[in-house]
């Protein structure tokens, strides 16, 4: 749209959207979610056991819950055990060389833990790594 000034010149409108804050709140946005994402733990709510050896877990993992009245959860998603194995199998590509991790609480039975394991090992994953936390030393 065009509009005469009090000098008498044409002068025309910017029609033009800067772009640049969007991209660069976006940008910002992005670093943030990717420094935080592996930060957070699973939000379910559990007493883990403590042992004297504990690695840390730094690469993002399918990670299978176990609360302390046994019910079963596959990243964060409530989880049937018997629909556990075609889960799995739906989420992995190589099930031969995934690694799952297994978090319990400490009071659950261990017959509870052996049937999760066994479901997950009918889904063709065979890495199995019980997740502890380390022994306050005094």
């Amino acid at each position: 749209m065009a509009f005469t000034t009090a000098n008498g010149r044409t002068q025309s409108s910017l029609a033009e959207i800067n772009i640049t804050p969007l991209v660069d709140v976006v940008l910002v946005l992005l670093i943030i979610f990717m420094i935080t994402a592996p930060v957070l733990q699973s939000g379910i709510e559990i007493s883990i056991p403590k042992t004297r050896t504990v690695r840390q877990i730094t690469e993002s993992r399918m990670v299978l819950t176990i609360d302390r009245d046994g019910n079963l959860y596959l990243q964060d998603k409530p989880v049937n055990i018997h629909e556990l194995p075609g889960k799995l199998r739906a989420a992995s590509a190589d099930p031969a060389r995934e690694v799952i991790y297994l978090r319990a609480d400490e009071r659950v039975q261990f017959g509870v833990i052996a049937s999760a394991m066994d479901a997950v090992k009918q889904s063709g994953i065979t890495n199995i790594s019980v997740v502890t936390q380390p022994l306050n030393s005094k």
